[in-house]
């Protein structure tokens, strides 16, 4: 069904009251396309823009339910302080209100590189692959501080990768189903994007680790710089033979043939 928050419609499963938007400012966004249960919005109050990420009613997508999504919004809280980073978009607040969980980030105007996001997305693709190369290395530095918390990225994808391009600043969002290490697969198919996901992603009792991770950080290596994981065509590639033969062990079915370490990819890859 359609609604409307301060003249901005939208669509949401069922009528909820979002008047509590009001105490942080004028929604001028909403993203309802969502299908983690979450209902996002952009709002501004004279001082700061704000992104709200709420979690409480029935979104127009399904996925999970209110409950659920208010258990993973609290959940977040604590995965987003134990993970503080500068390449992370922070946390200002977890707020019980309206009937639900709002977490409160600073707005950006950065683009995603999320295909969810057409517009963006390609202007993303029509970086230069230098600014590209600085934005890879904030990855791989952000997810060896994951690893070094003692947790391991799932679900990350594009659409966790902001990028301001004004000020040249990279950020990771949406970071709610990393896990704490050890970690198993305890789903078959785990959360996420297929074209990110390593076998053990898909495998009943595997082990999620490092090696995990480093087949995430091959895969974004070839959706990034080449025509992603499951062809990976050197003919497509547009960075050095080195890098590419350096994402390509990332990459490997066979987690004995991967980089053992995400430090040692990411060696690899500055020193190709």
């Amino acid at each position: 069904m359609r609604t409307t928050v301060d003249g901005v419609y939208f669509e949401i499963g069922e009528p909820f009251d979002f008047s509590f938007l009001s105490a942080y400012g004028r929604v001028f966004k909403v993203f309802d396309d969502q299908d983690s249960g979450n209902i996002c919005f952009g709002v501004e109050n004279g001082k700061e823009r704000l992104f709200i990420k709420f979690a409480g009613a029935v979104t127009a997508r399904g996925g999970a339910s209110p409950a659920e999504s208010m258990a993973r919004a609290r959940r977040n809280t604590q995965i987003y302080r134990d993970l503080r980073h500068d390449d992370l978009l922070n946390l200002i607040s977890c707020d019980e209100v309206g009937g639900g969980i709002a977490l409160v980030f600073p707005w950006t105007d950065a683009i995603c590189w999320g295909r969810m996001y057409p517009e963006q997305h390609a202007q993303f693709a029509a970086l230069p692959d230098h600014e590209k190369c600085a934005i890879y290395d904030a990855v791989l530095r952000f997810h060896a501080h994951v690893l070094a918390c003692g947790y391991v990225p799932v679900d990350f994808y594009d659409g966790s990768v902001l990028y301001d391009v004004q000020a040249k600043k990279t950020y990771i969002c949406d970071i709610e189903f990393y896990q704490k290490q050890p970690c198993v697969n305890r789903m078959g198919r785990m959360w996420g994007s297929s074209r990110f996901m390593s076998p053990e992603e898909f495998t009943l009792g595997a082990t999620i680790d490092e090696r995990t991770c480093v087949f995430g950080m091959g895969a974004a290596a070839f959706e990034m710089f080449g025509s992603g994981k499951d062809s990976c065509s050197r003919e497509n590639w547009r960075l050095s033979t080195r890098q590419y033969e350096a994402a390509y062990r990332a990459i490997r079915p066979e987690r004995g043939q991967r980089w053992p370490s995400l430090q040692e990819f990411a060696d690899a890859w500055h020193d190709a």
